[in-house]
Parts: C-alpha cells; structure tokens; sequence
C-alpha cells in the first residue's frame, strides 16, 4: 500500500494547482471546495495493560471545478490526510494519506455520455473497485445502456510493483421504464500478468403487479467455475405495511478467491470453503404520520462456523424535520456464548433545537445481557452522544461527539471527536 500513499502525495499537490488554474482558463466554470477537519481523541484500557492513547487528525478535502451542471469539461478531486498528535507508534506511521479519486470528466446529458479518466471508483455490476484508468458511459437506445472501463487496480499491493497488473470490465443494462432494468457484467483482474479474478455479474430490479418489486444480485466467479453471492430481496406494500423478505448465499472460495497471488484479508475464510446463507424478514407497519412499528427476524446459518438466529421489535417516533427517537429490544441465539444475549437500543435525533440555534442533538444507547459470562462479565455497553450546528447558510458546519463503550474484551474504550466541516462554491 506504500505505493498507493506515495502516488497520492505526488498527484494531489498537481491537483490542487490544477483546480486552482481551472477559473483562468474556463471564467465561467464552477467551483465547489468541501473540507472536513476530523480532530479525534481515543483511550482504550484493555486491562492489567498501560491505557492506550490516540490523537488522530485528519483532513478531507473534496474539489470539484469546471462544467459541474451541464455539457463540458470538470475535474474532481478528492483525499485525506492524518497525523497522530499522541506519537505512540499506535499507527505505523504518524503522518499519512492518499488520494481517494482524481479524475477528468466529459458529459453530455442530451447525448447520454459520461467519459472519466483518472483515479475514480467503480460501481457497475461486478465491478466495485477503485482505478487509475479510464471509464465511459452512453445511452445505446431503445432502453440500451453501456458501462465500460480499464486501468490499474489502486492499491494492488505485491512484491513487484503494479508492473502487470490490470483490471478491465463493463456492463450493458436493458431499461423499461414500466418493468425495471435488467443488467449482465463482467470484469477480470490480473496481478503480475497472471489473472486472478475473472468474474460474470447478473443484476435486476422487477416491477410487479400489485406494486411489488424484486431486486437481486448473482456474481459468478469464472476463473475457479462457481457461484460467489446470490442477493435477493422482495418488496411487498399492503396497506400500511411494508414487508421485505430476503435472501442471501455467499461462497466464500469464490467470493474472495484463493489465489496466491490475491491480496485480501479474508483469504483465510476462502481457503476454508465457508459458505454463508441469510434469510430474513423485515416488517414496518406506519401505525400513524408519527409513529412506525416494526419486526425484524434473520438467520446466519454457516457451513463451519456457528450459526445464530435474531429476532427484534422496534418503535420509531417521527417529530418535525429529521427528528426522531426509537428503541428496539431484540434476542440473539446462536451455538456459542457470546451469541446468546439480549439486545436494547434506545436512539434518538433532535433536529432544529431553538436553544442550540438550529442545531441538532444525536444519541444512541446498546446494552446486551449475555446468557452466560464471557471472560467474567455478563454484559456489554456503548454509548454515543452528539451534537453539531451550521453557520453561515450552512457554509460552515461544527460537530462535536463522544462515545464510551465496554465489553468483556475491553475494560473501557473512550473515543471523542470534533469535526468542522466548510463547502464553498462561487455559484452562491
């Protein structure tokens, strides 16, 4: 991942520059700068041990300049960065950060076109990646649309380089407005010019008769010939009720894949043949304007693993603009200790406070009563408290939130947090 860090800091200096120069060259382009100034504070006590202290901070910033509304040119840019204040070796390096994406783009709404070519992310089907490389996306006609991109994985670490390495897919989607959209995708990855991931994706979203609807997911994994996921769920109004069955079944071997070449964190659940099916239900029925009342049921049934049921009530209460407060109180069974508890969660948002000056207050409050002591403690409890208002037509934005939890894993985990967030655009 050095690499990856290391192209960011080189790329994201000439992007700023380039944004910069962008008014000079297009006087009647559009500029957008969001920035996000992340102050964060953590203490973890593991106990017996010395407390652990952190002192991240952080800053995201977000450019957008050019033709951002219409036909033409614009460039968008976007990336982070971190220094630990506490210097405690906690992160392998106190300073750090790296372009999420930077890239050029070209659209024309009346023709359907959007050509990319930069660092971007991709969401097409099968492919949900991030790349240094070019995408483009048209209107065929007769309900016709294509998706199509190539370039390099983006943090495709190996011991040679990105030298060799590629990834390159697309999708083609049918359109009817009175029926839904039906797409097929593909994508293939190679590392070191040995390819490591050649995947076929099938997507759809159905409308019903009886205003039912049917969304789904299935990948298959081409490269070692199985299935990967299977995602489906149906949505089913009657009356004031809201049902959502869905369906779910993972095969991690090709879901992850097992190549040697593949780097990836849950390598390990791939090379171990797990498989992982869901099935769930979940029920909302708007009693008033004001008041929502919902059942949620769900199984996890693993082939190596164990297995674990969950079962819930909720009430939600719906006030003036986002304001809202809720509690769900629900039963976890499963074949292992720490998966048989009872769960209750007391949240809340308070939108619009006139004391505060419009601002907002959020909490949140999970307490879970485990059947049987694990490590000596029955249960387990996080707390979170929030608070933020804007300034300025919300051209400014200050939050402030807290959170504590416990476990039987950590005598206590204290984490804080001040964010400032500032948008410009000269189209004010």
């Amino acid at each position: 991942m050095k690499s990856r860090h290391s192209t960011a800091r080189a790329i994201l200096p000439f992007c700023l520059a380039l944004v910069v120069g962008v008014p000079a060259t297009l006087p009647a382009a559009e500029i957008q700068i969001k920035s996000d100034t992340l102050l964060r504070g953590m203490e973890r006590n593991i106990g017996g041990n010395e407390d652990q202290k952190v002192v991240p901070g952080y800053e995201y910033l977000q450019i957008d300049g050019g033709q951002l509304t219409e036909k033409g040119f614009s460039f968008h840019g976007y990336g982070w960065g971190r220094y630990d204040f506490a210097d405690n070796n906690y992160f392998e390096d106190n300073g750090d950060g790296e372009l999420l994406y930077g890239y050029f783009q070209y659209v024309d709404p009346a023709q359907g076109l959007d050509f990319r070519a930069g660092r971007q992310n991709i969401f097409s089907g099968v492919g949900s990646d991030a790349i240094d490389g070019v995408q483009i996306q048209g209107a065929m006609g007769q309900g016709l649309s294509v998706n199509l991109y190539g370039g390099q994985p983006v943090g495709y670490a190996s011991t040679e380089g990105r030298t060799g390495d590629s990834i390159y897919g697309g999708r083609l989607g049918l359109q009817r407005s009175q029926y839904g959209e039906l797409g097929i995708s593909g994508k293939i990855l190679d590392n070191n010019d040995v390819t490591t991931e050649k995947t076929l994706g099938l997507d759809l979203a159905l409308f019903l008769p009886g205003n039912l609807s049917l969304y789904g997911f299935s990948s298959r994994d081409l490269e070692n010939k199985g299935w990967a996921e299977h995602s489906y769920e149906l949505r089913i109004p009657y009356q004031s009720f809201r049902f959502r069955p869905y369906f779910g079944q993972f095969d991690y071997e090709h879901y992850f894949g097992t190549s040697t070449n593949t780097v990836n964190p849950f390598r390990v659940l791939a090379i171990n043949g797990e498989k992982l099916r869901v099935i769930g239900l979940d029920t909302t029925w708007k009693y008033s304007d004001a008041l929502d009342l919902g059942v949620k049921v769900k199984t996890n049934d693993y082939d190596r693993m164990s297995s674990s049921q969950y079962g819930s009530g909720l009430v939600t209460w719906h006030g003036d603009e986002l304001t809202q407060v809720g509690v769900e109180v629900g039963y976890m069974n499963g074949d292992l200790d720490r998966q048989k508890y009872l769960l209750s969660r007391l949240f809340g948002y308070f939108d619009g406070l006139s004391f505060l000056g419009g601002g907002f207050i959020s909490a949140d409050l999970i307490w879970a009563h485990y059947d049987e002591p694990i490590y000596g403690r029955d249960n387990s409890l996080f707390a979170s408290l929030g608070t933020g208002h804007a300034f300025f037509d919300n051209a400014f934005e200050v939050k402030l939130s807290g959170d504590y939890s416990r476990d039987p894993y950590f005598d206590s985990d204290v984490r804080g947090m001040l964010a400032l967030t500032y948008r410009f655009s000269n189209s004010r």
